[in-house]
């Protein structure tokens, strides 16, 4: 159990009790995307101090929320049932801070786990499934990610492969996925760059991955 108490029996305040240290929901968003090794959950978070994420990892174990699992003669962390109740809440909660997040600052990074976890919130199952079954080739800064649509099943895997559209972008994509930025529009100023593909399905993209912003 984390070290901070509040004194009140409520649900919200046990769930801080459990989750509400620093670092902790970054954890187990990096957790959601798939179970990760010490040194992942280290490169993923570079600014956690390594004391920091010893600790954290031990209190979310001893909560019941992850585990330590033996995965071809190597330990790694997973999410338990318990856990992974979670995602809908860290969904939630990307989909609430996509409103407040503004434009980056230089010393912010974007790393293939938070990406895979922001295409995640921003996927919008019931317009997918009217559309044709699509594979994009995404590389948003050092992430890049193949991201399979088909329906309204979403699967986002680390690397490249063969893709309908193969497209580079940076953090100016969050004015794509907002609705500030048209598609076209997009492609005309830079903030996206088409690699491979019809430009169009950039549309298609655009009406399956969106997010209102404030």
């Amino acid at each position: 159990m984390a070290a901070r108490e509040y004194g009140q029996y409520c649900g919200i305040t046990r769930a801080l009790e459990l989750i509400g240290e620093r670092w902790a929901l970054l954890l187990v968003r990096d957790l959601l995307v798939g179970p990760r090794r010490y040194s992942e959950l280290a490169a993923g978070l570079p600014r956690i101090p390594t004391n920091i994420l010893a600790a954290r990892l031990k209190e979310l174990q001893d909560a019941g929320i992850l585990r330590r699992a033996p995965r071809s003669r190597v330990i790694v962390y997973e999410l338990t049932p318990y856990g992974r109740e979670l995602e809908p809440v860290v969904l939630a909660l990307g989909a609430w801070g996509f409103k407040a997040m503004g434009d980056p600052r230089d010393e912010q990074i974007i790393t293939p786990d938070s990406m895979t976890m922001a295409l995640r919130t921003a996927f919008r199952p019931l317009v997918a499934a009217d559309l044709p079954a699509t594979v994009y080739a995404t590389r948003l800064g050092p992430a890049e990610l193949l991201v399979r649509v088909d329906g309204a099943a979403l699967a986002v895997t680390r690397g490249d492969g063969p893709a309908d559209l193969t497209f580079a972008a940076g953090p100016g994509i969050r004015r794509l996925i907002s609705g500030e930025l048209a598609p076209d529009r997009a492609i005309a100023t830079g903030v996206v760059e088409v690699l491979h593909g019809r430009g169009e399905l950039l549309d298609r993209f655009a009406s399956t991955f969106h997010l209102a912003a404030a």
